[in-house]
């Protein structure tokens, strides 16, 4: 099944219903009329030039044209590629991946896409969301000109997106996500997070995450319902648009999740629609779950993906966690094949702590880079370079990434065990550990900690000795204002650790 098919169904079964909804513009698209713009601008989109194959860029903020765009790429064939605005200085490296045909972009820059146009020498054409631009034609002049689209190539196994990694180990990589194993993801995941029809999914996260277009968009789009996006997240005005949308659903990472959790503290309760959130972008605080589960009586369904995926490794049911389970992010799900392997690729015991993989439903590969695709994929796996353990009731709880393990002292430290134990300390709101080299192939541990008061570094290392079975003796802790982060949400470990070699 294709991915566009979405709105042409939902169109045939709830032609009035609302697909999309745009909070900042108070915007809505029924089915019926979401699915005329996404014909219109496939019509324009063939009109300039693009055909099956050909990459369209969008390089926007979160908005109705965005999701207009990315449908009606898929329409024709062609290939979404989806740039997060924060990576505006780096914008000629994407168009030199890709080399796109077409750019589809926000008025406010206008400046990075010319001059990365400028030096890619494939890009075509300019359209702006916002209105014709100097050497840029208009987006809604183009859907008002209601050009005819061409017959649907109808190729479900043809590329739909390129989901670009967040950029931590090495340069972005353009992960390649075809239709049909995006779809039967999109699908598997609405069925576990019971989706219905009447549910509303509300998702600020930038819509060039991969997380967010299996998490947010497609799931509900599957079951005829309504997807909620939004451009500028705040505490206060991301809480009210929750409320006010009547959302039932709330997708985010967790620092969102961490707002809408202290919003609902100083309103008295969560959203009153609310039935659940899903977390995905990195690790969920052990605090910030508690919380969802005993104040607000509400579950924080875990998730773990990947760019490379286009879905989940494992996911968390919507229900309240009990004790037994509560570090675990959840099961595998039933398109996919998730295994603990060793450095050999063999399957290593139950409980036993290796690299997690996958068979089934993955990337086609990294565009144009095959050296990189053949070394994640290689024996047929796709080897997710983070490390988790797998308990003999099929629940997959994650160490960390497999880069980020520390050597101290004869011992491997895995990070998360620390940073966990610490946020159960009273006044700690995050932490983050990372690791100097010490001259000998060990490490130097220092734990980045936040808080809004003054934290006593005795006492945290005194609360946390008996919590991990590591020595925590040569552990420095070092307090912060607030962390670096990276555009999807993820504490920058790799800019901590710069900041802590600068310090020496």
């Amino acid at each position: 099944m294709l991915l566009h098919q979405l709105l042409t169904d939902g169109a045939m079964r709830r032609p009035e219903h609302t697909a999309f909804h745009w909070v900042e513009r108070e915007k809505s698209l029924t089915y019926a009329q979401a699915v005329e713009q996404v014909e219109a601008a496939a019509g324009a989109f063939h009109d300039l030039g693009a055909r099956k194959g050909d990459r369209i860029t969008i390089f926007a903020h979160n908005g109705m044209d965005y999701l207009i765009s990315m449908f009606a790429a898929w329409r024709i064939g062609a290939i979404s590629a989806l740039v997060n605005v924060k990576f505006a200085d780096e914008l000629d490296y994407y168009f030199a991946d890709h080399t796109p045909t077409l750019v589809v972009y926000t008025h406010d820059k206008i400046a990075e896409v010319k001059a990365a146009a400028e030096t890619s020498g494939a890009v075509r054409h300019l359209i702006c969301m916002d209105g014709k631009q100097d050497g840029a034609l208009s987006f809604p002049e183009l859907l008002d000109a209601k050009l005819p689209p061409p017959p649907d190539p109808g190729d479900e196994s043809a590329i739909a997106h390129l989901s670009y990694t967040s950029g931590t180990t090495g340069q972005p990589k353009g992960a390649c996500l075809a239709h049909e194993p995006t779809q039967t993801a999109s699908a598997v995941i609405g069925e576990r997070l019971r989706y219905s029809r009447d549910d509303i999914s509300f998702g600020p996260s930038a819509l060039s995450s991969s997380y967010q277009l299996v998490a947010n968009v497609l799931p509900p789009l599957r079951n005829s319902a309504t997807c909620i996006v939004m451009k500028d997240w705040t505490p206060e005005t991301g809480y009210a648009a929750v409320r006010k949308t009547g959302a039932t659903i709330f997708v985010g990472n967790p620092p969102v999740l961490a707002d809408l959790l202290e919003q609902s503290r100083v309103h008295g309760g969560a959203p009153a629609t609310l039935r659940m959130s899903t977390s995905g972008g990195g690790p969920v605080p052990p605090t910030l779950k508690r919380a969802w589960r005993d104040e607000l009586k509400l579950p924080l369904v875990e998730s773990y993906g990947q760019s490379e995926i286009g879905g989940f490794f494992a996911l968390a049911d919507p229900v309240l966690p009990d004790d037994a389970h509560f570090g675990a992010v959840g099961r595998p799900l039933p398109d996919k094949e998730v295994r603990i392997l060793g450095a050999n690729d063999e399957e290593l015991p139950i409980g036993q702590p290796g690299q997690v993989c996958l068979r089934g439903g993955f990337m086609t590969g990294y565009w144009g880079k095959p050296d990189k695709t053949a070394e994640t994929l290689s024996g047929g796996w796709l080897h997710s370079g983070d490390v988790g353990q797998m308990s003999a009731d099929g629940y997959l709880t994650m160490r960390g990434r497999a880069s980020e393990l520390l050597h101290v002292g004869g011992e491997t430290w895995f990070p998360r065990d620390i940073e966990e134990a610490m946020m159960l300390i009273e006044g700690i709101r995050d932490a983050a550990v990372v690791g100097l080299d010490d001259g000998d192939g060990g490490h130097r541990p220092i734990a980045f900690v936040t808080g809004p008061g003054k934290i006593d570094a005795a006492q945290t290392l005194a609360g946390v000795a008996d919590k991990t079975p590591y020595d925590l003796s040569t552990l420095e802790i070092r307090q912060i204002d607030e962390f670096p982060m990276t555009p999807t949400g993820k504490i920058a470990k790799a800019t901590l650790r710069d900041q802590a070699a600068a310090s020496n």
